[in-house]
């Protein structure tokens, strides 16, 4: 009985909404829930859209650098990320305000989805800009930039929100299922007949120009930085391929359309095709078009790699479980092998080891390459974390599942959150953190903005998306209970 008097206690106050003193913690969670949508979704967004972060007064904002009044991000934890985090609370709370805010940031990406289906890194709102764009909505012009962009979660992040919104939608909004259907085809026809997919692209493939070969060495590579336009060519770097294979593996599920997850699926056969030859038999980051490992930028030398490596390990599991295609499995073993024994001293993996003779990689400060560590750029990690014991585990527990608890785990649903101490703890503690305009200021600075910047304090797109994950599984959790 005392349950279900919270519970209406709690369902009368969200539609009231009432600024009332709350007294208990679940009425607390619910205003502050509500004060900090309506403050960042009313306050903060541009056209429905976010950038990663904010200056306490909402006078500076940035993204990958410093951002303009009339301009979102795409790129997590960017517009889709936000989105996401407004229709998942949605979904556990069902209150219209959330929809409302996920439905706009929706709608901000539609304003910013380009020709080739998918979206760069950020959406110009700013009628001059705009122009310089191949936006779907606008008026085609000549010379406007339509890359689409794999590259950190950027396009697959968008795609993710927009299906996932059409599947709470029930499909019923035109606009929002023709977006998004478009978008799926578009990156379905971007993928090379080997699987893979570039960084990005501008244009379709010819099937005919880019015969499928399995990984190999070059009899040769370069030293020094050769450039060119390394985005064409076959990328895992940052995980862009088992991001976009993520993606359609949902896409296949919300829409039960073949194509779909058959795309995914050979994005799993590219992987296997570009896992090189022992002794070396682990990733690189990227590929030329003859499958050897190849320079993208002035930082990211022709070798493999430590850490997009066990993104493929991991994707890779995640097929063999969709399917129980035991082809999915088969790389796995060689690579965990080649991947421990290229362990660093400290225990972590080097982000780069030389082709054939395996020792770590460097660069200096000017951009040379070299095998000492003592004089690299600060603005990129040249050692990433060892995942490899976990990998272990899942690897050998994943390969004796039979079929049946298979077909279980790939079906498996979210459960409902729980009630805790250790939850009631963050809820207060995210409550007691938001001030009286409903936003969570903390401590940081916006690093784009110079050195005699004087921002201490700032909004941030990463907190507010915790927060208000926090505050939706902690109601749902006393609404379940």
């Amino acid at each position: 009985m005392k349950h279900r008097l919270v519970g209406l206690l709690l369902t009368a106050f969200m539609l009231t909404g009432s600024a009332f003193a709350a007294d208990t913690l679940p009425e607390q969670a619910a205003s502050a829930l509500k004060r900090a949508v309506e403050f960042y979704h009313g306050k903060v967004a541009v056209h429905g859209g976010y950038v990663y972060r904010y200056s306490d007064d909402l006078a500076k904002r940035e993204g990958e650098g410093k951002v303009e009044n009339e301009k979102v991000w795409v790129q997590p934890p960017g517009t889709p990320s936000v989105g996401m985090a407004y229709l998942e609370a949605y979904e556990l709370l069902g209150e219209d305000y959330l929809l409302k805010a996920a439905r706009d940031a929706a709608e901000c990406l539609i304003q910013g989805q380009l020709r080739t289906g998918g979206w760069r890194e950020s959406i110009e709102f700013d009628p001059k800009e705009r122009r310089k764009f191949a936006y779907r909505v606008e008026k085609e012009r000549e010379r406007q930039n339509n890359h689409t962009t794999f590259d950190d979660d950027k396009t697959q992040s968008a795609m993710r929100l927009l299906m996932r919104l059409d599947q709470v939608l029930k499909f019923k909004d035109e606009k929002l299922h023709e977006a998004s259907l478009f978008a799926l085809d578009s990156v379905v026809k971007a993928q090379f007949p080997n699987g893979g997919w570039g960084q990005g692209y501008d244009e379709f493939p010819n099937p005919a120009d880019f015969p499928v070969k399995p990984a190999s060495y070059p009899e040769s590579w370069p030293r020094t930085y050769p450039g060119g336009n390394y985005w064409y060519f076959y990328t895992l770097n940052d995980n862009a391929m088992a991001d976009t294979i993520d993606a359609l593996l949902l896409a296949g599920k919300i829409y039960g359309e073949p194509k779909y997850r058959n795309a995914a699926l050979k994005g799993g056969e590219f992987l296997i095709l570009a896992q090189m030859p022992e002794p070396q038999s682990a990733w690189a980051q990227q590929y030329d078009f003859d499958m050897h490992p190849c320079w993208a930028r002035k930082f990211e030398p022709a070798s493999m790699t430590g850490g997009e490596s066990q993104g493929a390990i991991r994707i890779l599991l995640r097929l063999f479980i969709e399917t129980g295609d035991k082809k999915f499995l088969v790389p796995i073993p060689k690579a965990l092998d080649y991947l421990e024994r290229s362990a660093l001293p400290n225990g972590k993996l080097a982000r780069f080891y030389e082709l054939k003779t395996n020792k770590p990689l460097y660069l200096t400060k000017t951009y040379e390459l070299t095998y000492d560590d003592s004089d690299v750029p600060t603005h990129y990690s040249f050692t990433v974390s060892s995942n490899l014991p976990q990998l272990r585990r899942e690897y050998e527990a994943t390969a004796k599942l039979p079929e049946k608890e298979l077909a279980v785990r790939r079906n498996e649903k979210s459960s409902l959150p729980k009630l805790s101490p250790s939850l009631e703890a963050q809820v207060k503690a995210v409550i007691e953190s938001l001030d009286e305009r409903g936003a969570w200021v903390v401590d940081g600075t916006l690093k784009y903005h110079g050195k005699k910047d004087q921002t201490r304090r700032v909004i941030d797109s990463e907190t507010f998306i915790r927060n208000i994950g926090t505050l939706s599984r902690y109601l749902a959790a006393v609404k379940g209970s």
